[in-house]
């Protein structure tokens, strides 16, 4: 099964690759990075003469082929670029073999998959009706992000408000909807150590399952520091790309949930390995996504196939979206689960994909403390 063609499409915010071969087959990937995805779509484009005449069945030669194949290797471009190419493959290699691809991964070690979603959080009121809703729709995890409420309409976060503040919005969130709902508190990688410090013992009466990237991800030891003075649990790796900026923090046991987005990190064939790391560590899997059906259903697989995934971030699709992307993956009272259709059960349309083409998303809010210095979105 050789490769014959690579076919790019930029939609909105998200890229699809799609891989053809010599009997007829293809194959979808995803390889977005939201922001910066035309750069991806760059990558792809300097990539694509590599696999033409490949062996698509050989997912892991071509993996290493790509990653090692030159001096100037990973990074979120040419790893969002490899993660949509190795996530086509796996399809392709469920399709040829007539099963789903979760099947190759070692088959189910579930029956499905547990999914969070996010509640709004522009108010305390809002939030308690939003929260009402998904429970009622069957979810039992949701996740928080209240510090985006303490910003001003100039972009100014206002870090003292915003610690102070969250403790109100858990207090009504939990007592909304009691011990048995998991609560995620989101922070976008917006305080430095002392501050997560702060708001994780601030909250922790509250039970939260676990805070996510409460610092940026690029020093573990700042991990360590927050680690040493609180027990509630962290999840953070959305930012990270491949398994070795995931190492220090799975081996030191700095965090408890690695937030690995496939769509980033690699694709399926590094994520299998990342969670095989974070396995002998007692860490599991809280996978981040694009908001795209390609990634829910990629990771839907990867997770199936792993003994250590707790949750699965979700959101359903737009309409545009669905009209471009068929799935075959049912989401049902807080679960999501897989079809038998062979690969990732995912097909595009062609034609509806180069009519709507890129459409890139404003940039995150450029946020700016007090003084005028830049902080972290």
């Amino acid at each position: 099964m050789r490769i014959t063609d690579v076919r790019i499409f930029p939609v909105a915010q998200f890229v699809y690759v799609k891989i053809y071969t010599d009997d007829g087959l293809d194959g979808l990937g995803e390889a977005s990075l939201s922001g910066r995805s035309l750069s991806v779509v760059e990558a792809l484009k300097a990539i694509k003469p590599l696999l033409i005449g490949q062996d698509a069945t050989r997912i892991e030669f071509i993996w290493q082929d790509i990653f090692r194949g030159t001096f100037w290797r990973g990074g979120p471009v040419l790893q969002s670029a490899l993660a949509g190419i190795d996530i086509a493959l796996w399809d392709l290699a469920g399709k040829k073999l007539g099963v789903p691809t979760f099947r190759l991964l070692g088959g189910a070690a579930r029956d499905r998959v547990l999914l969070y979603r996010h509640v709004a959080c522009d108010n305390v009121k809002n939030m308690v009706n939003h929260a009402k809703t998904l429970i009622d729709d069957g979810y039992r995890v949701l996740r928080m992000s209240p510090l985006d409420a303490f910003s001003s309409n100039s972009g100014c976060f206002d870090v003292v408000r915003g610690l102070h503040g969250s403790v109100e919005y858990i207090a009504a969130l939990r007592e909304t909807v009691g011990p048995d709902i998991q609560i995620i508190f989101e922070v976008h990688t917006r305080l430095t150590p002392p501050q997560a410090i702060q708001l994780c013992n601030q909250i922790s009466p509250y039970m939260p399952y676990y805070v996510e990237d409460p610092i940026r991800s690029e020093n573990p030891a700042s991990f360590a520091h927050i680690r040493a003075h609180t027990d509630v649990a962290i999840g953070t790796g959305e930012q990270l790309h491949d398994k070795w900026t995931f190492r220090e923090l799975i081996e030191r046991e700095l965090i408890d949930f690695l937030r690995v987005d496939i769509c980033h990190a690699g694709g399926i064939t590094e994520g299998k390995k990342i969670a095989t790391m974070g396995e002998i560590h007692y860490q599991e899997l809280a996978c981040h996504y694009t908001a795209s059906p390609v990634s829910t259903a990629a990771m839907l697989h990867l997770n199936l196939s792993i003994p250590n995934c707790a949750v699965q971030e979700y959101a359903p699709s737009s309409e545009m979206i669905n009209g471009i992307i068929k799935t075959s993956h049912t989401v049902n009272n807080g679960y999501i689960e897989a079809s038998n259709a062979p690969g990732l059960g995912i097909e595009l349309d062609e034609e509806a994909a180069k009519i709507h083409g890129p459409q890139l998303p404003d940039e995150p809010p450029h946020w700016r403390r007090a003084d005028g210095s830049v902080t972290d979105w």
